[in-house]
């Protein structure tokens, strides 16, 4: 049996930290949608399983609920959905609406119980609480004849991170499974059992939400021959957009002309957020450098975000100090520079100064 695993797609996620550039966030989360899709059809799986969080809210424009259950039921095989707990099974949910009933292969598994399909019995666990401290899975008593899966949302306990819905960290063995479908963890983590099989797992999203994840925006396909055998676990990518992370501690002059040369580098910006953290010392030979690396970070990829609170300036000041006139613009730029190196750093004077010298350079 081949399934494909995925969750956590949360479309209509709000995006408001990206500012205008959202939309075309919460647009990827569609396009990628498609990509499962087709490489459900390329990989020829027997059914696919969506572990949760399908919906970034039950308020979701239903729209975009009846733009999901079209591109779900575009799969070529059975899909098996569970609400998680962005989408819980509520009265009102998304989980209501009546285009899930114009597809005949799509099934929404809203209560705990087993479900016989072909060659193997499917366990889901449905959120009806999204604040729930149970675990899930607790139920599950899977039988020895047929290949067990289950499809769960929550936290694996001891995972370091959000203790909702807790699942055991030995969920599959405990409960006779063959695989446990995970979602709510948005990277990608896959659990050994003591015989080093993996039979559980977080697919995690398929298109990435953060620069915090650590390995998203990809779909698991899974192939258990039979029961008892260990799953051969496949991982597909599907994200649309990259979200890269750069932080950089500058501990030598020429480092940050050096950084500038790196981002000004890297292939398809229009295609990625770009996240840089900058600390250490902002040595007055690399101010001009600086500026070059926040003009990339800000104005050449989809998004672009510099954070350099923790970049104090050395106290020698840029090379351009020496062409400023004496008088009230040589004594604010020292100021700033003063401010901007105290303990502890001025991040408001450190980025004055950044814009002190750009209007210095358009100046002269």
């Amino acid at each position: 049996m081949r399934i494909l695993h995925t969750a956590d797609w949360q479309v209509g996620m709000r995006a408001a930290h990206l500012g205008d550039k959202g939309e075309r966030v919460r647009l990827a989360r569609l396009e990628s949608g498609r990509r499962v899709i087709d490489e459900a059809r390329r990989e020829k799986v027997d059914l696919v399983v969506v572990a949760g969080d399908t919906f970034e809210d039950n308020g979701v424009d239903r729209l975009k609920v009846r733009e999901v259950a079209k591109i779900l039921g575009g799969a070529g095989c059975p899909v098996y959905l569970i609400p998680g707990n962005h989408d819980p099974m509520t009265p009102g949910s998304v989980w209501e609406d009546a285009s899930w009933g114009e597809f005949a292969n799509l099934h929404i598994l809203k209560e705990s119980v087993p479900v016989e399909i072909a060659g193997a019995v499917l366990y889901p666990c449905p959120v009806a609480a999204g604040d729930s401290k149970e675990d899930p899975t607790a139920w599950i008593h899977a039988g020895p004849e047929k290949i067990a899966i289950g499809i769960a949302h929550g936290s694996v306990e001891n995972a370091g991170y959000e203790q909702v819905m807790p699942i055991a960290h030995n969920a599959a063995a405990l409960r006779g499974l063959d695989y446990l479908a995970l979602g709510h963890f948005h990277s990608k983590t896959l659990y050994g059992d003591a015989g080093g099989a993996f039979r559980m797992a977080y697919s995690g999203t398929h298109e990435p939400t953060d620069f915090s994840e650590h390995d998203s925006g990809n779909v698991l396909v899974v192939e258990i021959p039979n029961h008892g055998a260990a799953p051969q676990i496949q991982t597909l990518r599907t994200r649309s957009l990259e979200w890269l992370s750069y932080r950089r501690k500058i501990e030598q002059p020429g480092e940050m002309g050096r950084l500038a040369v790196e981002l000004d580098g890297l292939s398809a910006p229009e295609h990625t957020l770009l996240k840089c953290v900058l600390e250490g010392t902002l040595f007055g030979s690399d101010h001009e450098a600086l500026g070059k690396v926040m003009e990339i970070v800000e104005g050449r990829f989809l998004f672009g975000r510099a954070e350099m609170e923790r970049l104090v300036p050395d106290q020698g000041g840029p090379d351009w100090f020496k062409h400023l006139p004496n008088g009230y613009l040589r004594d604010a730029a020292q100021e700033l520079l003063a401010q901007a190196g105290g303990n502890p750093p001025d991040a408001v004077a450190s980025a004055a100064l950044m814009e002190f010298a750009r209007l210095w350079r358009e100046a002269i």
